[in-house]
């Protein structure tokens, strides 16, 4: 039984998003122990590997949002130590971190993404196949971390510059003009969506982490086929990049209800303003029992 195993809830870490993985650490380490399993944080550093082994860890619980800790490296180590793990293994993680690795799969499955293009620091940007605005965004980041909106190309150095500062490659993007729409997906089902609407210009790391700051519309106000047709290109997007556990797909909408996909986040945030305990709770699953499913998971996987 997981009851009797000790788990260690991996936080914290290095990246941009350490201060959000420590809140969503420190929530599912209290949903783990109300529901009355053995568990402890780790704050995951240089001495990561010899905490495991004086903790004797036997489940790893990852709560570890960007850098390493999402991309593979971490989960690959695990493996390494013989340590069972929540979510996706050492190859999906990376794929999903990698935002241009990860559209280029989806486009061979024909799963719809923005017209894109990638570019690499030192590189010249001479011309862009599609019309204002843009998005740009580090190719291997997350939380919307280094984005910027690009509405003529004046802005473009500054964008790019601010993109670069986490990272050699860049993402140039085409902003889809209508909902936000992001859906859970919880061992091989989607569970639902919200609709996001920040007060914000878009829906950025402020926008995200912030109370009061953006409003959530559950489920998202658009018409049943359109949901079904949202949720399907999720789990779509899930499927091809191999994942497992939980996830959160975040889409665009344009004004015919089209979906295109952004990104798939294999570790998604578990704060109190987080997207995915919210769209869990309309599926009728509470936060310890969301938790719980994430740990079955492991179970069924090994």
């Amino acid at each position: 039984m997981l009851t009797d195993r000790k788990i260690g809830v991996l936080m914290g870490g290095i990246s941009a998003e350490r201060a959000v993985s420590l809140r969503s650490g420190t929530a599912i380490y209290h949903a783990l122990k109300g529901l009355g399993y053995r568990a402890v944080t780790i704050d995951v550093g240089q001495d990561f590997c010899e905490d495991l082994r004086r903790e004797k860890i036997e489940i790893a619980f990852l709560s570890l949002h960007g850098g390493y800790g999402e991309n593979g490296s971490i989960q690959g180590m695990l493996e390494v130590l013989g340590i069972p793990y929540t979510g996706s293994d050492v190859l999906a993680s990376a794929l999903a971190m990698d935002k241009e690795a990860s559209k280029k799969i989806f486009l061979y499955h024909g799963i719809p993404v923005p017209p894109f293009l990638i570019v690499s620091k030192g590189q010249s940007v001479k011309s862009v196949d599609f019309a204002f605005p843009w998005v740009v965004k580090p190719a291997a980041e997350g939380s919307s971390i280094g984005v910027s909106i690009v509405k003529k190309r004046e802005q473009l150095q500054e964008a790019l510059a601010k993109a670069y500062s986490h990272g050699p490659r860049a993402v140039i993007e085409e902003f889809i003009d209508g909902k936000e729409i992001h859906i859970g997906i919880l061992n091989k089902k989607a569970l639902g969506g919200v609709e996001v609407r920040p007060s914000l210009e878009f829906y950025n790391y402020e926008a995200k982490y912030t109370a009061g700051l953006t409003q959530y519309i559950l489920p998202p106000e658009i018409d049943e086929a359109t949901y079904e047709k949202a949720k399907s290109t999720a789990l779509a997007a899930h499927n091809a990049l191999g994942c497992k556990g939980a996830t959160r797909v975040d889409l665009r909408l344009d004004r015919n209800g089209n979906p295109s996909v952004l990104e798939v986040n294999t570790i998604p945030g578990m704060t109190e303003t987080s997207l995915l305990p919210k769209i869990a709770g309309l599926a009728g699953l509470s936060f310890p029992g969301l938790i719980e499913e994430i740990l079955s998971g492991v179970l069924n996987e090994n």
